[in-house]
């Protein structure tokens, strides 16, 4: 998640003249000299690569192609007064030939080139009239108009004229388009989960509704009377709630009726939600680094690859680090680019990557994610390709540690991007830029150490080598970082990316000690994890985990691998006590989000598909179906049962996210780019509103109306890799058996050990009242452990996971009996619990 500064108008301008203000009245007086260019071009000035000219009474100028960046040509105007408070209007006429898309700026002059207006003109070559408001923040004598038309492959013409920037303006009061008052989950509703909507009407008695399937006119299928919730604290609306959850016929078309207004349509179906994780795995793809995206996967998003030294690249191949950091370079090709911008971090990577190794990890015995199935390059290698996409981040990881012999050895560098910042669209294979590594950090070697312990276990029945490679990596890093507990990253390191700065790095210390114990067993780790405050503190904050909280992960963890520790069963309450506080919160919310406070962090959307994984995690280990449903009824904000009325996933719902700030999926900008791929989570409200769109046009927003789906609003409508894989993980966890316990109960023991092998007995107990007839059971070992004998059954298997199927003698088992099987299996590295997840014929068993 970058957040650029708002002075990314970087231009060649003349120093600042001490002029006194002038006053602005109702149509005030003129601010722009020559704005009619009657008196030829001054005092207008252009960058050195473009000549200003007068044709036709316009200013025109041959916009020369091949540059990177809008601000690497400009056309302005200094010395402009601007008074504080005081709104004004800016109005040009403009021309593109052929058609382009240029910024139109009112800014400072100088760092930090602060701006009061940004506008995205789409300049045609017929010409059009441009008019905006802005409301001056403060007083200063020489601001500056300036329209930045670089970044342009090819060559162009801009023309110019009538420019007038005039007080006395009426300022323009934005109001977002919200649509029917009945406000639904617009992808749609499961036949057997919770069905909720939120009504907004100012009245205060219940009123009839009546929900219909087939549109306009079409069958009444249920009606009833909404209940008043009063006003709303989070989007300053008086509501009412309504429940059809008694409905569970499948169709599509329905429509909620209610106080004269009709909800845009939904389905019912157990399919609503089919291609959400592949869709919302598919995004991380398109983010990779270091390799070109094949059009032939994913039409239309297809580009060379970025940053791999081809002019003008300078590539990630041989990077130095900051002056002064460190007297080696890096090869850091690969990895996923963090959000819309070419920087990539470890602190956010290791959230992320996480999040997509624990979705299958969770899912390992379901079968749910497989080889081939998000259509990748390394799809058919026999690994899932969740898996191979994972692999694709966590290379990079490993190859910002600090190599043997350099200051620091086995630390992590906490990032990598840009010298400076770059503007927007910028496809990254075209981007100029030096790149430079910047310190090592605690919190970036912590997070290796979790990820890489991590992946020790999955990837080691795939590629043991691999695996092994992790967790040398991660017990190096774990070293380090306790040798170096306080190696905080730079708060004022945010030029060219991000800072992402902790200066709290106990809770990844408890997250990494958590990884390792699960991977390793190793005494170590476990006393860490049983000293630290975060085992047995409160730790479920009402705003959510993310990649500066992250002692969650570990309590996750803990509670949902099968391991030996010791308060096991404590940690697994807690998070059933976590999930019921989040719970709470929802019920609380017209709006049935669970995630309520004063005010909207950035990303808020993370956040709130986070205290989501919180509840699923809670139903896996419970059962308890308000768990699930609690999940479900957080989806429904995400697709549309929110204040705005709408989805936040682009491609789902009637109307959905669909500019969010990228450089390269920048349609709005540049309509030969792409918007963001179907299944890409937007940011979400903020009521901080950090960005010059969102300050001009959200000002005193109530949290659910600060946000707005425009590609330059990068503090509500960013896209990241740490905000799609929550979405990911709630996308896997939908696609898997529900944890209602099924008719069978399942004792396996393991009743030797020995140095590389062990013997396991299986017992598989029909607990129901009709005899199975004909059976197959999987599940899954924690690491790299393999069957290699077997009796009573036909035993298979597919990197971790087990496949038992009957023999033909024990094909039945009548209700309350049961049968036996065994095998013999290879150990390997780290412990071997006994496993927790079985499926029979696809149902979960106790």
């Amino acid at each position: 998640m970058i957040r650029p500064p708002a002075w990314l108008a970087l231009a060649t301008a003349a120093a600042l003249v001490t002029l006194t203000p002038l006053p602005a009245a109702a149509d005030g007086p003129e601010q722009i000299v020559n704005g009619t260019f009657d008196t030829g071009t001054a005092p207008w000035w252009s960058t050195g690569n473009t000549a200003l000219e007068v044709e036709d009474g316009r200013l025109c100028a041959d916009i020369p192609g091949g540059t990177a960046n809008p601000w690497d040509v400009i056309i302005g105007q200094n010395d402009i007064p601007l008074v504080k408070d005081e709104t004004y209007e800016f109005s040009f006429f403009g021309i593109a030939t052929p058609g382009r898309v240029a910024k139109a700026l009112v800014q400072l002059p100088v760092d930090p080139y602060t701006q009061y207006l940004s506008a995205n003109p789409e300049l045609s070559v017929s010409g059009n009239d441009y008019r905006y408001t802005f409301t001056s923040p403060v007083d200063l004598p020489g601001a500056q108009v300036a329209f930045q038309l670089g970044g342009s492959a090819t060559p162009w013409r801009f023309c110019v004229d009538n420019v007038s920037l005039k007080g006395g303006a009426e300022p323009d009061v934005y109001e977002p388009d919200t649509g029917p008052r009945v406000r639904v989950n617009m992808v749609g509703y499961l036949p057997a989960g919770p069905k909720n909507a939120t009504l907004v009407t100012e009245g205060t008695e219940p009123v009839a509704w009546k929900l219909r399937r087939g549109g306009e006119g079409g069958e009444v299928v249920a009606e009833g009377d909404t209940v008043p919730r009063g006003v709303d604290g989070s989007s300053g609306q008086n509501v009412h709630s309504i429940d059809f959850g008694a409905v569970t016929a499948p169709g599509t078309g329905y429509t909620l009726e209610a106080d004269g207004e009709t909800s845009r349509p939904f389905d019912i179906g157990a399919d609503v939600y089919g291609e959400l994780r592949t869709d919302a795995l598919k995004f991380y793809y398109t983010q990779r680094s270091g390799i070109p995206i094949l059009d032939e996967l994913r039409p239309g998003y297809g580009r060379p690859a970025g940053h791999v030294g081809v002019a003008p690249n300078r590539g990630d191949v041989e990077v130095p680090c900051q002056p002064g950091v460190c007297d080696y370079t890096l090869n850091v090709k690969g990895g996923w680019y963090d959000a819309g911008d070419h920087g990539k971090y470890v602190v956010n990577g290791g959230i992320s990557v996480h999040q997509l190794m624990s979705a299958f990890e969770r899912a390992k015995a379901d079968g749910v994610h497989k080889d081939g199935d998000l259509d990748i390059p390394e799809s058919g290698n026999g690994v899932p390709d969740i898996l191979d996409e994972a692999r694709w981040e966590q290379e990079f990881l490993l190859s910002m540690q600090v190599p043997e012999g350099k200051p620091y050895e086995g630390m992590a560098h906490h990032k990598i991007h840009d010298a400076a910042w770059t503007g927007l669209p910028l496809l990254p294979h075209l981007d100029p830029q030096p790149r430079e590594l910047h310190p090592v950090s605690t919190a970036a070697t912590l997070n290796l150490a979790a990820t890489a312990a991590q992946a020790a276990r999955l990837f080691a029945p795939y590629d043991a080598a691999f695996a092994a490679r992790n967790l040398a990596a991660a017990k190096k890093a774990w070293a380090a970082a306790k040798a170096n507990p306080a190696r905080y990253a730079d708060p004022a390191d945010g030029v060219g990316g991000g800072a992402y700065n902790d200066d709290n790095v106990t809770d990844e210390f408890y997250w990494a000690a958590a990884e390792l114990y699960l991977a390793t067993g190793e005494k170590e780790f476990k006393d860490y994890v049983l000293a630290s405050p975060h085992h047995t503190g409160d730790i479920w904050r009402e705003r959510g985990f993310d990649w500066g909280n992250t002692a969650q992960l570990g309590r996750l963890q803990l509670a949902s691998v099968p391991s030996a520790l010791p308060d096991r069963a404590r940690v697994r309450q807690s998070v059933l006590e976590g999930a019921d506080k989040y719970l709470a919160v929802q019920k609380a919310h017209p709006y049935g989000v669970p995630y309520n406070p004063p005010d909207y962090d950035w990303g808020s959307n993370n956040l709130v598909l986070n205290n989501m994984v919180v509840m699923a995690v809670a139903h896996d280990l419970s059962g308890e179906a308000k768990y699930r449903d609690g999940v479900l009824e957080g989806l429904d904000y995400i697709f549309g049962r929110n204040a705005l009325n709408q989805s936040y996933v682009t491609g789902y719902g009637e109307v959905a996210s669909k500019n969010q700030h990228s450089r390269w999926y920048a349609h709005q900008l540049d309509p030969s780019l792409p918007n963001p791929p179907r299944g890409t989570l937007a940011g979400g409200p903020n009521s901080a509103i950090q960005d010059p769109v969102a300050q001009a046009k959200l000002q005193g927003c109530k949290p659910q109306f600060c946000y707005i789906d425009d590609i330059e609003s990068w503090a509500t409508n960013e896209l990241t890799i740490n905000w799609n894989s929550p979405l990911s993980w709630i996308a896997s966890y939908l696609d898997t058996p529900a944890a209602a316990p099924g008719p069978c109960k399942v004792a396996y023991t393991n009743h030797g050990q020995w140095t590389g092998g062990f013997t396991t007995q299986v017992t598989l107990t029909n607990t129901g009242t009709k005899a199975i007839d004909g059976w197959t059971l999987s599940w899954s070992f924690l690491g790299g452990q393999s069957v290699q004998r077997h009796w009573s059954a036909d035993l298979g298997q597919d990197g971790a996971t087990v496949t038992a199927r009957n023999l033909s003698w024990n094909k039945t088992i009548k209700p309350g009996g049961s049968v036996t099987f065994g095998f013999l299996g290879a150990d390997a590295p780290g412990p071997n619990p006994r496993p927790e997840r079985f499926l029979l014929n696809g149902t979960l068993c106790t």
